[in-house]
């Protein structure tokens, strides 16, 4: 069993090149917690607060962050692999460069957040919340983005192939030199009122 840390406040702690596994951690506090370059393992943080963490180079690895909030949180250099983190918001966080593939980043919150550059590669982001957010030069490939919040979403240049782009308004979002492939071309062209002959 996972060693349980409930209801803890972790203030001003030096957890740089850290390894934390099999730990889980419900309804705690982190405050200017230092990360940097730690390495997560199957490390679950349910209903936490990260506030002025530093996450940078940190790697997660099959770990869930679930109905986490971050706020002025650095991801510089992160990569997250297999992680879950359902219900999750980010506030006022540094995400670039970012690096996720796989696992579930759906109904995560990420308004008017700055993605420029990252990168998400096969994972479910269901209904997930990009409104105003910048993924200028993005690579978004083979991501369920159904019922995603794309609102006003800057997605020039980036590289959307093999994603679900059923919840995508091409008249509402910024899309010079996004990349899609034929299979999308079709989608967006029939919810745009075309009829494919």
């Amino acid at each position: 069993m996972p060693e349980l840390t409930e209801e803890t406040t972790f203030r001003d702690e030096d957890w740089y090149g850290e390894e934390i596994t099999e730990r889980h951690f419900v309804g705690c506090h982190f405050e200017r917690v230092d990360l940097t370059e730690a390495l997560l393992r199957g490390a679950a943080f349910t209903g936490c607060t990260f506030g002025n963490v530093r996450f940078n180079a940190a790697r997660h690895a099959d770990s869930a962050f679930t109905r986490c909030v971050f706020r002025r949180c650095n991801f510089f250099e992160a990569e997250f692999t297999g992680c879950k983190l359902v219900g999750s918001t980010f506030d006022q966080c540094e995400l670039r460069p970012l690096t996720v593939a796989g696992g579930d980043w759906s109904f995560v919150a990420l308004p008017g957040a700055d993605l420029r550059g990252v990168r998400f590669t096969d994972v479910r982001m269901r209904e997930v919340d990009l409104t105003g957010a910048d993924l200028s030069g993005a690579t978004v490939s083979g991501v369920d983005l159904s019922g995603a919040q794309l609102h006003h979403a800057k997605l020039s240049r980036a590289d959307l192939r093999g994603s679900d782009l059923t919840a995508l308004d091409p008249t509402e979002v910024e899309r010079a030199g996004a990349v899609i492939d034929a299979e999308q071309a079709v989608v967006i062209a029939q919810a745009l009122g075309f009829q494919i002959g």
